[in-house]
């Protein structure tokens, strides 16, 4: 299993209907968002990009890490583990963040 299957599963159902792109991409499952990375499963943590202005609050709840990929620390990106997960209302809280920040952020490059 490259990724938690059950936790993709209750991101997809959580998430909006119309504009939700699915891509496996690093590892794991990117949801899309306006044709921008939002959030994502890997492995068995959830993958949040949202505003890098409150990054060091959001490391303040559990199970939120920074998400660190071939020691390159990135702002704006964390990884939540299970136990930051495990409600429904937490993980409500993640995805709010990450579509809240989604209306602003810029699309990536494409290559």
């Amino acid at each position: 299993m490259a990724y938690d299957e059950k936790l993709a599963q209750r991101v997809r159902e959580s998430l909006p209907r119309r504009d939700v792109e699915e891509k496996k991409m690093m590892g794991g499952l990117t949801f899309k968002v306006n044709h921008k990375m939002c959030v994502g499963v890997h492995k068995e943590d959830l993958m949040v990009r949202f505003d890098p202005e409150i990054h060091d609050n959001a490391l303040k709840r559990k199970g939120a890490r920074t998400m660190d990929i071939s020691n390159k620390p990135m702002r704006g990106f964390i990884f939540v583990n299970q136990a930051g997960t495990k409600t429904q209302k937490n993980l409500d809280h993640w995805l709010s963040l990450a579509l809240d920040f989604n209306k602003r952020a810029k699309s990536s490059k494409k290559r």
